[in-house]
């Protein structure tokens, strides 16, 4: 069950939102000024932010500047304020959507439900890009490789290596056909580069720790796997 945190002053409106989004079947939190609600944000896990730019004290567009330092969580601004100006000014601080009052409970839901929506399929698309096996995890989308927490460094070679085994985990890979995912068929014939490049990859993503990903197999090729060696 998604759960939504909505920081809003007008305790009507507020009370509004709140039943028409667990109407909906997700779960809500109210507080009623911007500093309940960094608060609130750093202390619980929601999946959205509805908030109000007039506030007390912090306004909505200062909130949502102190939340993205710490946060990307989606955030719907919402105000009586129309003005071209002020919705790129909450743009551009980072909210996500801008809804203006007074404004119909459809319209609300529905912008939720887009946030919501848009949300998962980035964390979709994120899991996609990390591959990982045991404690080794390739980021692809920062062009990182860490195990057990550190930082490897790789050249570009030995990166595109690595990720042809990741992404054909469990799968024994012959020399030619490492050859040709990474070096191309300019190199075919020179299947000792393929050992090289495997040992250089060994000595930084097995050799320093205890259990040891890629194996030999003996007369056919290699293949990356968690299992011990049998």
């Amino acid at each position: 069950m998604s759960k939504i945190l909505i920081v809003e002053d007008e305790k009507k409106i507020a009370r509004i939102m709140e039943l028409e989004i667990t109407h909906e079947g997700y779960e809500a939190e109210v507080v009623y000024n911007g500093k309940d609600g960094i608060e609130e944000l750093k202390n619980d896990d929601y999946d959205l932010l509805i908030l109000d730019i007039m506030l007390p004290g912090l306004d909505g567009i200062e909130v949502c500047n102190r939340i993205r330092k710490f946060s990307e969580i989606p955030i719907i601004m919402v105000t009586a304020k129309d003005s071209t100006r002020d919705k790129v000014k909450g743009l551009d601080t980072g909210a996500d959507d801008y809804i203006t009052k007074p404004f119909e409970a459809e319209e609300l839901m529905a912008r939720i439900r887009a946030q919501l929506r848009r949300e998962k399929d980035n964390e979709k698309n994120a899991e996609k890009n990390i591959l990982k096996i045991d404690d080794l995890v390739m980021d692809k989308d920062k062009y990182t490789v860490s195990r057990e927490g550190d930082n490897i460094e790789l050249t570009k070679k030995e990166y595109d290596l690595l990720k042809y085994f990741l992404e054909n985990k469990d799968i024994v890979l012959s020399r030619d056909q490492l050859l040709e995912a990474v070096w191309g068929y300019d190199y075919v014939g020179q299947t000792n580069i393929v050992d090289v490049y495997i040992r250089y990859l060994r000595s930084k993503i097995d050799d320093p720790y205890d259990k040891k990903l890629i194996k030999t197999v003996r007369g056919v090729g290699y293949v990356i796997r968690d299992e011990e060696n049998v």
